[in-house]
C-alpha cells in the first residue's frame, strides 16, 4: 500500500491544525496574562510537521484514494490532530502530563467532552477556547466523515445515506463539494447564531463564542467546572433548541434552503429523534414533580436541558442529576447510547441504527406468524436490503462486545463497578461524563489512573469512528489486499 496520498493529506490537516492556534495566541494577547508564546511555539511546531509530512508525501499524490488508504485516512487523521493538538496543553498553564494533555485533545477532536483538569474558571482563556476550538474543528469533520467516508465504505449501515448525501431531492445538488460547501457555511452561521443568542441571553462575548462553539458541535467542553450550571435560567432553552438543531442530519438544512421544505420532516430519524426527546423529557418531568419536587418550570428546564444534553452527545451538565434517583440515573445512561441522527455532529448508536433494528425485529415477528409470507424491512418507505442490515447488526453486536471489553478493561485498573461501565459509555458513545462520585455530572477524569486514561481515549477514538473503521485496519488482509 502506497501510503503516501495519505500523509499528505494528514500533513496538510495538521499545518491548518497549526494555523488555528494563532487564534488563542490572540486571545492570550488580548487577556493579557503573557500566555501567548505558549502557542506561538506550538503553532510553529504543528505547522512545520504538518508542511514537513505533506512535503515529503507530495510525489505520491494522486486523483483518488483507494479503499484502503481511505480507511487508514480516517483512522490516522483522528489520531494524528489530537497528538498534534495536545502541545498546548503540555506547554501550557496546565502544565499537563503527556496521557492527560492526549486525553482532553481526544476528548476535544472527539467531540467527547470529558475533561481530566480541574480549575477552568481560573485557566487562561486561550487554552479554553482552544479547547472549544478542538470541539468545533472536530464536529465539521465528523460530519464530512459520516457524508463522505462512511457511506462509500459501508459502515454500520451508513450506505443507505450514500444516495442521500450527494443526488437529493430532486437532484437540486448533485456536486458534492456544492453540498460541502454549504454544510461548512450553515455550521458557521449556526455557531454565530447561537453565539448571538447567548450574548443577548446573558453570556459575555467570550463566553458566547466558546460555548456556542460547543454546544453546535455537540462536545460539551465548558469554561466553567460547574459546567453549563452556571448560567442555570431561560439560557438552557436557548442550549437545549441548539443542541436539537446540531444533532440533526445537516444535509436535511441544506435541502431545506435549495427548495425542500419538508426535508426535515420527511426523514424518519428526525422525527424519531424528536419524538424519543419528547418522551424521556415528560418521563423526567413527572420525576423531578413527584420525587425530587421541583416546580413546574424547573422541572420542564431541568429535564429539557439534560436530556437534550445526554442524548445528543454534548455532555452539558446543569445540575448533578446522580441525585434524582436510581430510576434517572438508569434512564440517562440508557438514552446516552441513543444518539442523535446520521449527518449530524452527534454521536453514539444513532436513531436510524434503532429503526432499522425494529424494522428487523418486527419482519421477522411477521413471518414467523405467516411462515409462507414475504415480508421485508423497510425504512422511509423503502425496502432495506440485507447487506445493510447485516452492517448494522455486525454494528450493534461490535458495540456491545467493545463496551464490554472497555468495562472489564477498566475494572481491571481498580475502578468500581459503576465508574468502569458508564465511563467505558461515556468514552464509547461520545457522551462525556459518566455516572458515579468520581467521573459523574459533578466530577471530572482527573483522578483517574493513567491506563485508564489511555484505555478511555482509544474508546473515544474507536466510537467516534464508527468502530469497524478502526478495527478493520488490525486485519491480516487490510494490509494484504
Amino acid at each position: 500500500m502506497d501510503l503516501r496520498p495519505v500523509g499528505y493529506v494528514i500533513g496538510l490537516l495538521v499545518a491548518v491544525l497549526g494555523a488555528a492556534m494563532l487564534v488563542p495566541l490572540l486571545v492570550d494577547l488580548a487577556e493579557g496574562r503573557e500566555q501567548w508564546p505558549v502557542f506561538l511555539q506550538s503553532s510553529v511546531i504543528t505547522i512545520l510537521g504538518g508542511t514537513a509530512i505533506a512535503l515529503a508525501c507530495a510525489s505520491g499524490v494522486k486523483e483518488g484514494l483507494t479503499i484502503q488508504q481511505t480507511f487508514l485516512l480516517t483512522t490516522s487523521v483522528w489520531v494524528a490532530l489530537p497528538l498534534f493538538g495536545a502541545i498546548p496543553f503540555i506547554l501550557g498553564e496546565t502544565d499537563a502530563r503527556f496521557v492527560d494533555a492526549v486525553f482532553e485533545a481526544m476528548s476535544g477532536m472527539t467531540t467527547t467532552g470529558g475533561t481530566v483538569f480541574s480549575g477552568l474558571d481560573d485557566l487562561p482563556k486561550g487554552l479554553l477556547i482552544w479547547r472549544a476550538i478542538l470541539q468545533w474543528l472536530g464536529g465539521i469533520g465528523i460530519i464530512v466523515v459520516a457524508m463522505v467516508f462512511l457511506p462509500e465504505l459501508r459502515v454500520g449501515g451508513m450506505q443507505i445515506f450514500k444516495s442521500e448525501s450527494f443526488d437529493t431531492f430532486g437532484k437540486i445538488l448533485p456536486r458534492a463539494g456544492q453540498i460541502a460547501t454549504q454544510i461548512s457555511g450553515l455550521y458557521v452561521l449556526f455557531t454565530l447564531i447561537c453565539a448571538l443568542t447567548y450574548l443577548y441571553f446573558g453570556m459575555n462575548v467570550f463566553d458566547a463564542t466558546a460555548h456556542a462553539m460547543t454546544t453546535i458541535s455537540t462536545g460539551g467542553f465548558a469554561n466553567y467546572d460547574a459546567s453549563f450550571g452556571v448560567f442555570s435560567g431561560p439560557i438552557e432553552y436557548v442550549a437545549s433548541i441548539f443542541m436539537v438543531l446540531a444533532a440533526l442530519p445537516f444535509v436535511r438544512y441544506v435541502q431545506l434552503i435549495n427548495g425542500n421544505p419538508l426535508a426535515l420532516h420527511r426523514d424518519p430519524q428526525v422525527r424519531g429523534f424528536v419524538l424519543t426527546i419528547l418522551v424521556l423529557v415528560l418521563l423526567l418531568i413527572v420525576l423531578l414533580e413527584e420525587s425530587v419536587h421541583l416546580d413546574n418550570e424547573q422541572a420542564v428546564r431541568e429535564a429539557l436541558f439534560n436530556v437534550t444534553s445526554i442524548i445528543s452527545g454534548t455532555g452539558y451538565a446543569s445540575v448533578d442529576y446522580m441525585q434524582w434517583g436510581s430510576f434517572a440515573v438508569a434512564l440517562f445512561f440508557f438514552m446516552g447510547l441513543i444518539g442523535g441522527c446520521a449527518g449530524s455532529t452527534a454521536c453514539s448508536i444513532k436513531v436510524f441504527r434503532y429503526q432499522l433494528l425494529f424494522a428487523s425485529i418486527r419482519a421477522q415477528l411477521r413471518r414467523i406468524r405467516s411462515p409462507h409470507g414475504i415480508f421485508t424491512p423497510r425504512y422511509d418507505g423503502r425496502p432495506v436490503t440485507d447487506e445493510v442490515l447485516s452492517s448494522v447488526m455486525s454494528f450493534f453486536v461490535f458495540f456491545i462486545l467493545t463496551l464490554g471489553v472497555i468495562s472489564v478493561a477498566l475494572s481491571m485498573t481498580g475502578l468500581d463497578f459503576v465508574t468502569s461501565v458508564s465511563g467505558a459509555a461515556a468514552a464509547l458513545a461520545n457522551i462525556g461524563p459518566g455516572l458515579g462520585d468520581i467521573i459523574g455530572p459533578a466530577g471530572n477524569f482527573a483522578t483517574l489512573n493513567d491506563p485508564a486514561k489511555w484505555i478511555l481515549t482509544l474508546a473515544m477514538l474507536v466510537g467516534r469512528l464508527e468502530l469497524m473503521v478502526v478495527y478493520v485496519i488490525f486485519t491480516v488482509n487490510f494490509w494484504r489486499a
